[in-house]
């Protein structure tokens, strides 16, 4: 019996795969990634070596910077660009995707980590280290690069498991009682909001047979019904998940309630950063890949967003305890940028929309950091963290009072700096769209968060003494502390970078408006973004 008969056929490879090589300048796509990775890596081997931590994860950090920047200045220069893995042409090869949208954010949260790094050398002790503080941050910072750098549904939830797992480190690190209890409750509401990520894309491959965002922002364009009942549960879900992870209303209890527990620049990382990915992720998803569902959820959008503002401005006026305070701030820039998603019945107005809304990102990224490192400066001076056994905070330290006033307006929206832009740029679209009501919740929420924190102005910094102290009086230090207490420059340093980041963007904010912009655009009008992944078939 003949044996078969075999012969050998060149395969055309070009069909499935890019056989061009990679231009350097594009290997910064992942480069923020591999850096967060190998950094993580290589801090965790040298956990036992508590000394020389801060200065191996300072290195990565820099690192991390300095290619975000190259990154930014790429994105900018040749427009969005992708990255396949293994050559794999899209969408069978997983792709990370960056336009100025990403870029702008990755950037943001590495100079907040590098500033959370520095923060950390004076406030993380021995036993801190040893249990993996450094690591974890620089891993931390993996995972939040690559949710904003991948063009994949499955590989956003793959980062947002690995910025997770980090951050549930992060959290008990001490292993006090407290802490335990909030990460339980951190952690219950992440995982159900996992759930709902994982089911809605379960959906979303079942319906489409893809999970590339460019090609399915493609497939759902095609469509005769782009706003069906399926897709419309899909957006549901997928809101309701990143409206987990951002703490918008009724499931924002979580945040107030573990956030304060950690050591303070644990807090300030998790509240400059974690939020915001799931904003940028509902932006992602709601606005790129299923513009014809938000526009259908809008009004259901902007309830959740007004009583994520009023939640968080009333809670904060409730608070005497600093971080719970700024724990409901943090909610309260959540329910503004919320508010940015509802807006839009035209391009024009949503891209201006979320132009508003990236821009709060940024800027609620870097205030709300720079207010939990301040809260640790306030206990540093005066010994607590509760309203009441603080006061004469102005008469120690002159320098930091002024700072914190900054950074206090700028939270309140007021001008001239950061927060005041953005904010402008929401209210304008939000009447332009019809929506007054929503644009005047946001200066109501504003006006609130304007006197919870001239309230913690008058009682820390203002008034004489802790409650108690007759006014007038010279301060009572706190136990084993002084009236002198010296700042170090791995505290000021920090915080000085983040305050003159919030001045700079107050004073000079056409660059951001303008980076913001193009951020939104690509967003509204994503033929840039498919363009980068499939070329101009």
């Amino acid at each position: 019996m003949a044996g078969p008969t075999t012969t050998t056929a060149k395969v055309d490879y070009a069909a499935a795969m890019n056989l061009a090589p990679v231009a350097p300048g594009d290997w910064l796509v992942v480069a923020p990634v591999l850096i967060g990775l190998l950094g993580g890596a290589i801090c965790l081997m040298a956990r036992k070596n508590v000394s020389l931590q801060p200065k191996l994860a300072m290195f990565f950090l820099s690192l991390l910077v300095a290619a975000n920047v190259g990154l930014l200045a790429r994105v900018l220069d040749q427009g969005v660009i992708t990255m396949v893995m293994g050559g794999w042409l899209p969408p069978f090869g997983i792709a990370f995707t960056v336009d100025p949208l990403g870029a702008t954010l990755s950037l943001i949260a590495s100079v907040v980590a590098f500033c959370a790094g520095l923060f950390g050398i004076s406030t993380v002790d021995s036993t801190g280290r040893r249990y993996g503080f450094y690591p974890f941050l620089v891993l931390l910072m993996s995972g939040v690069c690559g949710a904003f750098l991948t063009g994949d549904l499955f590989n956003l939830y793959v980062w947002f498991e690995v910025l997770l797992i980090s951050s549930y480190g992060l959290l008990i690190l001490g292993n006090s009682r407290v802490q335990l209890d909030g990460a339980v409750k951190y952690g219950v509401l992440n995982l159900i909001g996992t759930n709902f990520f994982l089911i809605g894309t379960g959906m979303v491959y079942g319906v489409f047979g893809t999970l590339n965002m460019a090609d399915i922002a493609i497939k759902i364009s095609e469509l005769d019904a782009p706003a069906s009942g399926t897709l419309l549960t899909i957006a549901v879900l997928y809101f309701l998940a990143f409206a987990m992870k951002a703490a918008a209303f009724p499931v924002n209890f979580w945040l107030p309630a573990s956030y304060h527990t950690p050591n303070i620049v644990v807090s300030a990382v998790f509240a400059g950063l974690l939020t915001k990915v799931g904003v940028y992720a509902l932006l992602r998803i709601m606005v790129l890949i299923m513009p014809a569902s938000r526009e259908y959820l809008a009004d259901l959008i902007a309830l959740v967003a007004i009583a994520t503002l009023l939640t968080g401005a009333f809670g904060a006026l409730a608070q005497s305890e600093i971080r719970r305070l700024l724990g409901y701030l943090v909610i309260a820039g959540i329910g503004a940028m919320l508010a940015g998603l509802a807006i839009g019945t035209n391009p024009e107005v949503t891209t201006t929309a979320i132009s508003g809304t990236i821009f709060y990102a940024v800027h609620s990224i870097i205030v709300m950091t720079a207010l939990y490192m301040a809260a640790g400066v306030m206990n540093q001076l005066g010994g607590s963290y509760d309203l009441r056994g603080l006061g004469g905070l102005y008469q120690q330290n002159v320098a930091f009072a002024a700072l914190f006033l900054v950074l206090a307006f700028a939270v309140s929206g007021l001008p001239p700096f950061s927060g005041f832009w953005p904010k402008v740029i929401l209210v304008d679209a939000a009447f332009s769209d019809g929506r007054g009501w929503l644009g005047a919740a946001i200066l109501f929420s504003g006006f609130l968060t304007t006197i919870a924190m001239g309230r913690v102005w008058i009682y820390a910094f203002w008034r004489g003494g802790p409650e108690g102290t007759p006014d007038g009086q010279a301060v009572a230090p706190a136990d084993g502390q002084s009236a002198g207490t010296v700042i170090g420059a791995t505290v000021w340093v920090p915080l000085g970078i983040l305050t003159a980041m919030v001045v700079y963007f107050g004073l000079q904010p056409e660059w951001m408006i303008d980076l913001s912009a193009r951020g939104a655009a690509g967003l509204v009008d994503p033929l840039g973004y498919v363009r980068s992944v499939f070329g101009d078939q």
